[in-house]
């Protein structure tokens, strides 16, 4: 077990804590091309590329990944995927097990580094990992699939764990934002209270308070795109239908449990759950060896024609994806 010394906080845990903030400034860029899309497995381009050729400005692109390859030593993760993730979309990323959508996301918030390709944010490329310049313009949440609770601070010193080591805003007032964000997601009276005395739900809704939390006393607050790791994993569907919920409901589009606008500009959601594909996402990308191999509307995903798509919609053995 490591202890970990804060500036107004120590902590206890026995794994490593997922706290992503990161951001970077806004650079003017020309737009990149659009590039073809090779056919798969019998799906036409237009099924392909439907969802690019209804943009023509790229003046909305929040984040673009730009031919990007991962490997972990000589096992290939990602073999050249690129995507746009626009102002006000949300975006799930599917495809069977082990083929890069946890590692993409990483890539995203800057926890890994791409071996080759580029990472743009608001038109500017990221080099290295977020460490490594003084950044604005964007914050990029990453909440992680286990909820990675600091196991011994209560739900207000987790949740409000970056105001209180990174901010000036004086303890009570912090603990009075934690009440209000954790009111917006559905928790009231579980301050004090220790992730062990959580159920694997309210967890996941702590996870979501503290990653949606920021610094009211800022004169202006950049926009947010919010990263869900697999955050339906392991829960009843009840409970997967409250996050579900709970995640549309923070977004700009949608009103929390306090009946106030949200505030995540965008979100991607890396799901394998058909419950959060339907009821949290409008726009799927499909991710096979390291590739994205299909992309449309969700509407779409049941009465696509490539091999692959009915495959994974249908549960079949019989296919393309083998195990």
């Amino acid at each position: 077990m490591a202890t970990y010394k804060f500036g107004r906080i120590t902590a206890k845990r026995n794994s490593t804590a997922a706290i992503v903030n990161v951001s970077d400034p806004m650079r003017e860029a020309p737009p990149p091309p659009i590039e073809d899309v090779d056919p798969f497995l019998g799906s036409s381009k237009s099924e392909q590329l439907n969802t690019i050729r209804d943009h023509d400005d790229d003046s909305d692109v929040l984040i673009e990944c730009r031919d990007v390859y991962k490997s972990f030593g000589e096992k290939k993760i990602l073999n050249g995927i690129s995507f746009k993730i626009r102002y006000g979309e949300a975006v799930g990323i599917i495809g069977p097990s082990g083929t890069g959508k946890s590692t993409i996301l990483k890539i995203i918030a800057g926890l890994l580094a791409p071996d080759k390709g580029e990472v743009y944010i608001r038109g500017r490329k990221r080099s290295g990992l977020i460490s490594d310049d003084e950044i604005s313009g964007l914050r990029i949440g990453l909440v992680f699939q286990s909820a990675a609770l600091f196991d011994s601070l209560t739900v207000r010193e987790n949740v409000g764990f970056l105001l209180y080591e990174h901010s000036s805003m004086p303890e009570e007032q912090i603990s009075e934002l934690v009440k209000e964000t954790l009111a917006a997601v559905g928790l009231k009276g579980v301050e004090e209270r220790l992730p062990s005395e959580l159920s694997g739900g309210m967890k996941k809704r702590v996870a979501l308070a503290r990653s949606i939390i920021c610094d009211t006393t800022k004169d202006s607050l950049e926009p947010e795109v919010l990263l869900y790791d697999e955050p339906t994993a392991g829960l009843d569907p009840i409970a997967s239908t409250v996050v579900e919920d709970l995640i549309r409901s923070v977004h700009i589009k949608g009103r929390d449990a306090l009946g106030k606008p949200g505030n995540i500009t965008s979100y991607v959601v890396v799901t394998h759950q058909h419950s959060t594909i339907k009821r949290a996402i409008d726009r799927l990308l499909f991710l096979h060896k390291g590739k994205v191999v299909w992309e449309g509307m969700t509407h779409e995903f049941t009465t696509s024609t490539n091999p692959i798509v009915q495959q994974f919609a249908s549960g079949s053995l019989d296919g393309p994806i083998k195990y």
